[in-house]
């Protein structure tokens, strides 16, 4: 294909010629004309004629060949464009896909999460209640105080310990809820466009 230049040469080229044609047209008739010839005014307009259907076949193939690579530009551009959005719509559906899985992730990290707090919280119930019936069996047995008193105090560790994993896996869970929102709202947010432009 020729550069625009080359072409802006040709069409100028194209255009002088057919209009130094209907020039010449205008000039042997007027010369024919001041002459008062008849002979001779006949065959400048014969001539004329002549140059003018040139000049007029000249424009016309310069007008045909401009839409057809008008025409060709277009059809060009448009496949350029189609082949950028399949690209991109290749993109999106990787990162989509991508999203997708860490959100599946971190939604099973968050469930494991919870059946963790929720077996902590059975067992600190339990050292809870474990608690209790020392406390029960301090009151009634006096006589084993010094023994039951380090058991208590061994449950009372326990249970410390329980609550503060407990709060630890609390803690883990809400950074893991949030996480998940953010993935969730970044998902949501890479599908929006898309849902927008279709």
């Amino acid at each position: 294909m020729s550069s625009p230049q080359t072409r802006r040469r040709q069409r100028s080229t194209r255009f002088m010629v057919a209009a130094a044609l209907v020039i010449t047209a205008a000039v042997v008739v007027i010369g024919a004309v001041l002459s008062a010839s008849f002979t001779f005014v006949s065959v400048a307009a014969a001539l004329a004629v002549a140059l003018a259907a040139a000049a007029v076949r000249i424009t016309h193939t310069e007008l045909v060949v401009s839409r057809r690579e008008g025409a060709a530009d277009r059809a060009r551009q448009a496949q350029e464009y189609r082949t950028i959005a399949e690209q991109r719509s290749r993109e999106h559906r990787e990162f989509a896909g991508a999203m997708a899985s860490r959100v599946g992730k971190s939604e099973q990290a968050v469930t494991q999460l919870e059946s963790a707090v929720v077996a902590s919280q059975g067992r600190a119930a339990e050292s809870m209640r474990k608690l209790n019936a020392e406390a029960r069996r301090a009151d009634e047995a006096e006589a084993e105080g010094s023994r039951l008193a380090v058991a208590l105090e061994e449950s009372e560790e326990r249970a410390a310990e329980a609550i503060v994993r407990v709060s630890e896996l609390e803690d883990e869970n809400d950074v893991l809820r949030t996480e998940n929102d953010v993935l969730k709202s970044e998902l949501d947010a890479a599908t929006w466009p898309q849902a927008r432009h279709a």
